[in-house]
């Protein structure tokens, strides 16, 4: 449900909640969640879609498609490195920037080697570095987004990006940009033409499959990269 962030003082509901039984008992979909108020002055919802999460001196707004929860911006943290430079394990986050330019992260996230973006877990579904209660989606969660969308990327990509029989409609709210990536050579190539998203599942030591969206066409494809390429970070909520 996309609403708004509902705060609720106990002030407020005093007359709607006993004394005995401080509870509260919260219905969404099929399902039921009762919190115990006892100790709280108050509550906060969040509600995907309208709730904002700030991360890193950053805002990032949600989206809600079909029963994932998504950063609707590519994550931006970290400190600017060289495209030429390999990121380290040295306990900084590292992101590229496209062209070595920090107006292309500003304005279009930061670009991740898949071990750093990790923050060097092998485990399917870390948070590596996103925010607390998000995660890197696994490629299972992925391919849900695929599916979610009837495998049409067009509808994952920002309106004015791509052309033709790939012109995105962001049907879904996702608002993928066609950011280009950073090569595991170092260099910066095809912006305004592909985006790629990690997974946090690996296919080996030197690969991880990453979804990826191009210009020209509405297909959505899962292949096989040099874990060295820099790629965009989209968290999906835990």
């Amino acid at each position: 449900m996309k609403i708004f962030v509902l705060i609720v003082s106990l002030v407020c509901v005093q007359g709607f909640i006993s004394a005995q039984n401080k509870n509260i008992t919260i219905y969404y979909g099929d399902s039921t969640k009762t919190i115990d108020l006892a100790n709280s002055d108050s509550l906060k919802f969040f509600i995907c879609g309208a709730s904002t999460v700030e991360y890193a001196g950053k805002i990032y707004n949600t989206v809600l498609i079909g029963n994932q929860c998504w950063l609707k911006e590519n994550l931006d943290v970290g400190t600017r490195i060289q495209n030429n430079q390999s990121a380290l394990d040295n306990g900084i986050i590292e992101k590229y920037c496209y062209d070595n330019d920090s107006v292309n992260c500003d304005n279009n996230g930061g670009l991740y080697s898949w071990n750093e973006a990790m923050q060097y877990s092998t485990t399917s579904g870390s948070q590596g570095i996103c925010p607390p209660g998000w995660r890197i989606p696994t490629l299972a969660e992925l391919q849900t987004l695929r599916d979610s969308v009837n495998g049409n990327g067009n509808s994952l990509k920002a309106i004015g990006q791509g052309t033709g029989a790939g012109a995105g409609t962001n049907t879904s709210g996702f608002s993928a940009l066609l950011t280009g990536y950073r090569n595991f050579d170092g260099n910066s190539v095809l912006f305004g033409e592909v985006t790629h998203f990690w997974s946090s599942t690996e296919s080996n030591t030197t690969t991880t499959t990453s979804l990826h969206v191009g210009y020209d066409n509405s297909g959505i494809f899962f292949t096989d990269y040099s874990k060295g390429n820099g790629f965009c970070i989209r968290c999906i909520k835990n």
